[in-house]
């Protein structure tokens, strides 16, 4: 059986001034270990879940968080049901401190539930806590999103995000399972939708994969890259890459930094993809081709060279974009869509 290889690690003293902009050039998961260390959080953390959940308590800003729960038969695996007739947990709005109590109080029941709590706005949910356990963000680099992740021993499907993201280990240890954008068919996806977290996961239990139903997952794994996080390290990993995220202690938190290089004008490419199956895939099989060379020529190419030849008075939705010019061409769509 074919084993996923270690992610790439750099210790802290040796990562200096690390910086988004070269993480992201160099398109490729790596571990800054250590770079969160001497954060308070880690350091509560050191002397137990109990010393953590009293930390998180203090900043509990009183807005009910949405809080995942499953029975303990699951393993911890947020999904689908074994029928795929809706999800095997419920998701319900709770106290953050009632769930934080409800999470250490079963940690020692091995029939207590799965507990998680995801993508938790911090400055709105948890406020002044990042005050105190942030990373120093360069000027000039788009805004992140910061989230908060506490749960006990979870896991979240392989799944992908859209963003660049760079994952604190707070609490606990995880282990991370990720896989290049090009492994997708190789993953076997779910529906685009409903999904168990906002975002296609994949159909194969990583914990116990069934290479007879999904045969291309043995080459998936042959791409794969893991890496398993102590608390202070920080894990960076590309947007679009696939990611499996397994919580290993009784109590687990985890701070993430979602950012995109796109302007804030841009749509989601989601958005472009839903298009194209309603436009594109059904189409027979020489126009899907011709369309693909359409689009190497107009999108892939980054459009200077279906631009370059035309003065740029003429040039209209060629030129590149900017706010102004991409609300014109939405509404032109949206013209186009409601016909």
């Amino acid at each position: 059986m074919t084993h996923p290889r270690v992610v790439r690690s750099i210790e802290a003293a040796r990562t200096g001034d690390w910086s988004p902009a070269a993480l992201v050039a160099a398109n490729e998961p790596v571990v800054l270990r250590g770079l969160a260390a001497g954060w308070p959080l880690v350091a509560a953390g050191r002397d137990g879940p109990d010393a953590a959940i009293a930390y998180l308590k203090r900043f509990d800003g009183g807005r009910p968080v949405v809080a995942f729960t499953g029975d303990a038969a699951m393993g911890g695996r947020f999904f689908y049901r074994d029928d795929c007739s809706g999800f095997n947990f419920d998701a319900n709005r709770v106290g953050l401190t009632a769930c934080l109590d409800r999470i250490v109080g079963g940690r020692n029941d091995p029939a207590a539930p799965a507990i998680y709590v995801g993508s938790t706005d911090l400055d709105l949910y948890l406020p002044g806590l990042r005050g105190e356990n942030d990373l120093p963000w360069p000027a000039g680099t788009p805004t992140p999103m910061v989230s908060i992740w506490i749960g006990n021993r979870t896991t979240a499907a392989t799944h992908y995000d859209m963003s660049n993201n760079l994952a604190a280990c707070m609490v606990g240890r995880r282990r991370f399972t990720l896989f290049p954008p090009d492994q997708v068919a190789n993953l076997y996806p779910g529906p685009l939708e409903p999904t168990p977290g906002g975002q296609v996961v994949s159909m194969v239990d990583l914990r116990a994969p069934d290479h007879d139903r999904f045969p291309r997952f043995a080459e998936a794994l042959a791409h794969a890259q893991v890496t398993e996080l102590e608390p202070g390290d920080v894990l960076f990993y590309p947007a679009l890459w696939w990611h499996n995220v397994e919580a290993l202690s009784p109590f687990n938190a985890m701070i993430n930094y979602w950012w995109n290089d796109a302007p804030a004008f841009a749509d989601s490419p989601m958005t472009t993809l839903l298009h194209a199956l309603l436009s594109l895939r059904d189409r027979p099989a020489a126009e899907r081709a011709a369309w693909a060379a359409m689009f190497d020529h107009y999108v892939w190419s980054g459009g200077e060279e279906a631009r370059a030849h035309l003065p740029a008075v003429i040039q209209g939705d060629l030129a590149p974009l900017d706010e102004p010019a991409a609300r014109r061409l939405r509404a032109r769509l949206l013209q186009r869509l409601n016909r």
